[in-house]
Order: structure tokens, then C-alpha cells, then sequence
């Protein structure tokens, strides 16, 4: 029996290697964003918990500067473009868009974690100061981590690219590199609006 779609198949219509939305791949990739949602959703109810039990100012280290933060925000935010522009450029057979988009996303990744490096350093508190500090490392670290996580990712697909691993027909890897990272690009917009922007609107 022939299975009509992107995926091959054999005798009696079983799949193999599938590569759209049906793929056991495709759907581990929405099972680790759903777990790291949770995560996340986690540690921003433990914020906004801990803020509505403060006395006092909150934060009590004063408001968190956007120098650095918003700029940084909005490199994130490009590389979410970026990275759509990519997986755009080879679901059209463009490998130049494929390469030139990761590479772009790789950089842009690069530049938003060594600004929160620069961040950090500016802090006038520590992990262990108290409740707030520790939830604001805590989150944004969590974060930054998973940026880290996708940029890895990142890497291994334009090796994959470079070994001439995917087509117009077959390019799930970056697929799922995508929704990864378009999830931690989003988490972050919640993380911004809650440890940066909530504070300004009590």
C-alpha cells in the first residue's frame, strides 16, 4: 500500500521515518517544551508569590535596570526571525537561506547570553542575598541555559546542513530545532514582562 505524504513507507502502510507532524521525533520536541513550560510557569508563580508576601519594596534591591535588558530582549526576538527565515529558506530548497538564517540565530544566541554575562556582573547582589535575588538567578539562569541548549542544537544542524543532510523534502531536525527554539525565545518575553516590567506597575 502506498502512503501518500512525506514520510516512506512499507508493506500494509507503516511508516517509516516520517518526517512532518506525525514523526515520534516531531512530537518528543512538544513534550520537552510542554515539561519546560511547566518549569518555567513554576518559578514565575513563585515570583509573583513571593512579591504579593513582600513588605516592603519588591524588589527589594530596587527596580532592575533595562539597559542591558531590553536591547537584549530584542536581539532575542530577531533571532526568532531569523531562525523562521531558515527553516522558511529549505522547506523552499534554499540551503543558502538555511545556513546564512542558522548562522545569524547562532550569533545573535552568542550576543544575548554575553550581555547577560555583562548583566550579572553589574548586579550589587548575589544568588544568596535573599529570596528575590535568588529567584531572579534562578529564573533568568534557568533561561539562559536553555539558550545555551539551543544554541548546541543550532551547531548540530548546520554541521547536519554543511553534510548535506536536508532538502525541501526532508528537514525535520530543523523543524523541531525551530519550535525549540521559538519556545525559549517566548519564555523569555514572560520572563522580561514579569522580572523587569511587573515591578514599574505597582
Amino acid at each position: 500500500m502506498a502512503i501518500q505524504g512525506t514520510m516512506t513507507a512499507r508493506p500494509f502502510g507503516l511508516p517509516i521515518n516520517p518526517t512532518d507532524h506525525r514523526s515520534t521525533g516531531w512530537w518528543g520536541m512538544v513534550l520537552v517544551i510542554t515539561t519546560e513550560a511547566a518549569f518555567f510557569a513554576y518559578f514565575i508563580f513563585s515570583y509573583f508569590y513571593l512579591a504579593s508576601m513582600a513588605h516592603g519594596s519588591w524588589p527589594p534591591e530596587g527596580m532592575p535596570a533595562l539597559t542591558l535588558a531590553l536591547p537584549n530582549t530584542i536581539i532575542l526576538l530577531v533571532s526568532s526571525l531569523t531562525f523562521w527565515w531558515a527553516e522558511s529558506g529549505i522547506r523552499h530548497g534554499s540551503h543558502t537561506r538555511l545556513r546564512i538564517g542558522m548562522l545569524l540565530t547562532l550569533l545573535l544566541g552568542i550576543a544575548f547570553l554575553m550581555i547577560q554575562g555583562v548583566e550579572y556582573s553589574h548586579k550589587h547582589f548575589t544568588p544568596a542575598s535573599d529570596a528575590y535575588a535568588s529567584l531572579f538567578f534562578t529564573i533568568t539562569g534557568f533561561h539562559g541555559a536553555h539558550v545555551a541548549v539551543g544554541l548546541l542544537m543550532n551547531i548540530v544542524v548546520q554541521i547536519r546542513e554543511w553534510l548535506g543532510h536536508f532538502s525541501a523534502e526532508r528537514h525535520l531536525a530543523v523543524t523541531n530545532v525551530a519550535l525549540y527554539w521559538h519556545f525559549v525565545d517566548a519564555v523569555w518575553i514572560v520572563v522580561f514582562i514579569s522580572l523587569y516590567l511587573s515591578p514599574r506597575w505597582g
